[in-house]
């Protein structure tokens, strides 16, 4: 989201635009004014004064900024927990099983593998905001396709579809954590990074309480479309607000970071670390995300219906919205490599008593996993910045391409699960927040991003 890409977007102290009326979703940005502007501000007095003119300046951009985001972050949590119940879905109305219909996260994320080199040269060409407004037109035109696909009930033309949505989702990845996870006041990157991930876990609770009457209640060729066509129009929306203020910040072209330098960032202990946490991330929360569906209906579980068990993952959702709010307050006082190991632990033994105790108490203990979940991403990404912000770029794409986790990940876990059973099939996300709890006690006491 940034002569260099980096000048270009992270430095954008110069030629700014009058202040404009920028028309985005008004809840949510009264729901962030006042946690945001605490993130930005000095915790003393003695800070304020210390604070220098550039990092107000970049402060004050920030906050610009901010205006413009959660709309975005709240879209694409909804989208990534909507997309999610299409593989409950699949195995109800197409009747496939679990490694079969996982092909969906297949499709989904592997685009974080294919397009993660394009959307940095986009980005780099472009600048953040025209990029991410890019992005945003190809996701809406990729919903609609999904609608089309999913009339005609061709799964191949269904495929396609999610890997044109997530192509446009691999761009908004790299174009907008970039630019949020870097911009302003440093101390505070980190938690403002949370906050701002907190919309996204907004979304991601809205999608399946909207989404599952559609999708796993009714079987109808026309009803089930409604959820796609809606993101289409929202976020077709969003790509106006996005192109109309394009020039919030100054844009020169750039070039790509070249090769040579992106392959002596990843062999940075700290980069190469930080893409497998990132990795086992993704592939931990979609792949309970996922399963926790068929968790829920088993007998000895909560032995609920499909369309409650879809409902009742928004709990599981929930508790990454409320930890997100919360972390963004805590990592304030809490090191965040510090709370990533304590959340990583707790995650890991909340799957453990999902697995041997079922019934209530299981199922429970499984939807808690999303509260541990809450801080992990945006800390995990913090604490991988290099400090170097020439190389954020070639760090973003990397640390995008480790999405790929929530395709890889959800594979292998259905294949167990077809052999076994979905609680067995936990195991695996159990094994990813060992991966994270590694990159948190091999982390610096600092973010890399800061100076």
């Amino acid at each position: 989201m940034k002569s260099s890409p980096e000048s270009m977007v992270l430095h954008p102290l110069a030629g700014l635009q009058p202040e404009m009326d920028i028309d985005v979703k008004m809840f949510l940005t009264s729901m962030s004014i006042f946690a945001f502007g605490a993130c930005l501000a000095p915790p003393t007095a003695y800070g304020r004064r210390m604070e220098s003119a550039a990092d107000r300046a970049e402060n004050d951009i920030m906050a610009r900024l901010f205006r413009l985001m959660p709309g975005i972050f709240f879209g694409g949590g909804l989208l990534a927990s909507i997309e999610a119940l299409l593989v409950p879905r699949l195995k109800l109305v197409m009747h496939m099983g679990y490694a079969e219909a996982m092909l969906a996260q297949l499709a989904y994320y592997s685009s974080y593998l294919l397009f993660a080199l394009p959307a940095t040269w986009l980005t780099a060409r472009t600048g953040a905001l025209r990029a991410i407004a890019v992005a945003l037109c190809i996701i809406s035109l990729g919903c609609c396709a999904f609608a089309v696909a999913q009339y005609s009930s061709r799964y191949a033309a269904m495929l396609a579809a999610l890997l044109m949505i997530s192509s446009g989702a691999t761009i908004l990845q790299i174009a907008c954590n970039g630019l949020m996870a870097t911009y302003g006041a440093k101390a505070a990157a980190v938690s403002r990074f949370t906050l701002l991930q907190a919309f996204n876990a907004v979304g991601t609770v809205a999608g399946p309480v909207i989404a599952a009457w559609f999708l796993l209640g009714q079987a109808g060729p026309t009803i089930p479309l409604v959820p796609f066509l809606a993101l289409a129009a929202g976020f077709a929306i969003l790509a106006i607000c996005i192109v109309r203020d394009r020039n919030l910040l100054p844009h020169a072209h750039a070039s790509a970071p070249t090769l040579t330098r992106m392959i002596a960032l990843i062999r940075r202990p700290k980069i190469a670390t930080g893409t497998a946490a990132i990795f086992a991330y993704v592939g931990a929360e979609v792949t309970v995300g996922i399963l926790a569906v068929g968790y829920l209906t088993l007998p000895d579980s909560a032995a609920v219906m499909p369309v409650a068990a879809g409902r009742l993952v928004a709990l599981y959702w929930a508790g990454a919205m409320v930890g997100r709010f919360a972390g963004a307050w805590a990592l304030r006082h809490i090191a965040a490599q510090r709370l990533l190991a304590r959340a990583a632990i707790v995650a890991a033994l909340l799957i453990a008593a999902a697995i041997l105790l079922h019934g209530y108490v299981g199922s429970g203990a499984l939807l808690a996993v999303g509260i541990c979940n809450s801080i992990m991403f945006p800390t995990i990404y913090g604490l991988a910045m290099p400090r170097d912000h020439q190389d954020v770029p070639a760090a973003s794409m990397w640390l995008c391409i480790a999405v790929i986790g929530g395709a890889i990940v959800p594979m292998l876990a259905g294949i167990i699960a077809d052999r076994t059973s979905p609680s067995m099939a936990l195991i695996l996300p159990a094994l990813c927040y060992l991966v994270i709890l590694m990159f948190a006690l091999s982390a610096d006491d600092r973010p890399e991003m800061q100076r």
